[in-house]
């Protein structure tokens, strides 16, 4: 097999026991046409060598990696799922598939599954997934990890050939298998479904795993202090950049704080606290101004199932004040680096301007990534006002008083240098014409030149770029 030195597989999982998933068989797919591969992540994590069959072994006939799990396992939990609790759910399409190390950072990672086909978990759905699902996951990732989002990676996608029925698309539509690297898919729902079925026991075991392996330099009274802090950095990163995740069910919030599983996600093409994600959403309750408020919810959950194994109940009020500092905390901070600020200039002059750019924004629906992008521009170069660069939209005195600010502020001195040509979206148009030239003519190439477009490797039929 061709596998580079660095690769280290692992199968940490079954040191758990029972109780914690289910073994499970992977689908028997009528095609396998690899339509994509991560090649810098491969390389990262040992995988980039593999042969494109043996690629297509591993990811989509499911053969175990060396020395990791020997089988594919199905993970239990349960969740809160637009604030109401759901104890029937679990890994439905996919599953925990490998477990390695990264020999870069030494964290612990997970490859996990999504199309992989049914599970005991699937409540009668086919356990399948969308290709148009999959390209829309690749671009939410690549995106995320190019604004520097705790996120998770698409590893792979394999188209299968199968005809799925869908109600939120034309159907019949392709079918794919897609590989997620995530680092840990223990979900806030995996420790509520063992509260919901009083395993204290499990839960003070499954508490211990994550401190081992996931915080091994955190005390167990700050467990949760760790978990919340975080969760805190991954919704700034989400705020400042205008994602919109869409269904944040405690189901889909991750134990280490990653962004992971992306379904109705969007963009914000201008700033609108009001503006939600997923269609279904009929009363805006994950709407983009409302993602913290409900990630703190969801942390409230959390610990209401952690409480019958930690009985000093002041480590969740540290957690809570540690989310809302650490929140605050890190979107000034990521602010700075989004306009080209020192972030140690006077922390009331850049709460000032945050405050006058996102009044601004609301007001004009000036296009939100690119008015940023203007802002990093300009503060490189004072030489001509700010509302030169659009007079349509900046020629006001709310866009005087942010350039006032902001020339008062030093630039960051590490900043690198952009222009408006380094302007990158990811706005539903844009997913939609990707989607087009793969849906109609079966055209990959606009998918890969906007992915190498974010500098990351991308693979096509033909080879890699």
């Amino acid at each position: 097999m061709s596998l580079s030195k660095n690769y280290q597989g692992l199968d940490l999982w079954k040191t758990l026991g029972e109780g914690f998933s289910d073994p499970v068989e992977g689908a028997k797919f009528p095609q396998k046409i690899l339509r994509y591969r991560n090649q810098k992540w491969a390389e990262q994590i040992g995988l980039g060598e593999l042969t494109d069959q043996e690629w297509l072994d591993h990811f989509s006939l499911f053969k175990p990696l060396p020395d990791s799990l020997s089988q594919p396992q199905a993970l239990r939990y349960h969740g809160h799922q637009f604030t109401h609790y759901n104890p029937e759910l679990g890994d439905g399409r996919g599953f925990l598939l490998a477990q390695l190390k990264d020999p870069g950072d030494g964290r612990i990672l997970d490859l996990g599954t999504k199309g992989s086909g049914q599970t005991p978990y699937s409540r009668r759905g086919d356990g399948r997934l969308t290709l148009k699902g999959a390209v829309r996951e690749i671009l939410a990732t690549t995106y995320l990890e190019y604004q520097g989002v705790n996120t998770s990676k698409t590893l792979s996608v394999i188209e299968t050939g199968e005809e799925l029925i869908r109600n939120d698309e034309p159907s019949p539509t392709r079918s794919a298998v897609l590989i997620r690297l995530s680092h840990s898919h223990i979900r806030f729902g995996t420790f509520q479904r063992l509260a919901y079925h009083k395993e204290n026991e499990k839960i003070n075991q499954l508490v211990d795993y994550v401190l081992k392996y996931y915080y091994p330099d955190t005390d167990r009274n700050d467990f949760f202090q760790a978990v919340c802090k975080q969760v805190a950095k991954t919704t700034a990163q989400w705020m400042i950049h205008g994602f919109v995740h869409g269904v944040l069910n405690t189901d889909n919030m991750n134990i280490t704080g990653e962004s992971f599983d992306y379904g109705p996600y969007r963009f914000l093409p201008y700033y609108d606290p009001q503006f939600t994600a997923a269609y279904f959403d009929q009363s805006s309750l994950y709407a983009y101004g409302r993602q913290a408020q409900m990630v703190f919810w969801n942390l409230e959950r959390l610990s209401e199932a952690l409480s019958v194994v930690f009985p000093d109940k002041s480590c969740f009020e540290r957690g809570f004040k540690a989310f809302q500092k650490t929140f605050e905390d890190e979107t000034l901070f990521l602010f700075c680096k989004k306009t080209g600020i020192d972030p140690i200039e006077p922390r009331e002059k850049i709460k000032n301007l945050f405050y006058l750019t996102l009044q601004f924004l609301e007001k004009s629906k000036a296009p939100y990534e690119a008015f940023f992008n203007d802002l990093y521009c300009w503060h490189q170069d004072l030489n001509q006002p700010l509302r030169n660069l659009n007079r349509e939209l900046y020629w006001n005195k709310e866009v005087e008083e942010i350039e006032k600010l902001l020339s008062e502020l030093k630039r960051d001195p590490n900043a690198p240098f952009k222009t408006k040509s380094d302007l990158r979206t990811l706005l539903i148009n844009q997913i939609e014409e990707i989607w087009k030239s793969i849906d109609q003519s079966n055209d990959w190439q606009p998918l890969y030149t906007y992915l190498n477009s974010l500098k990351v490797d991308a693979f096509s039929p033909n080879g890699r770029n």
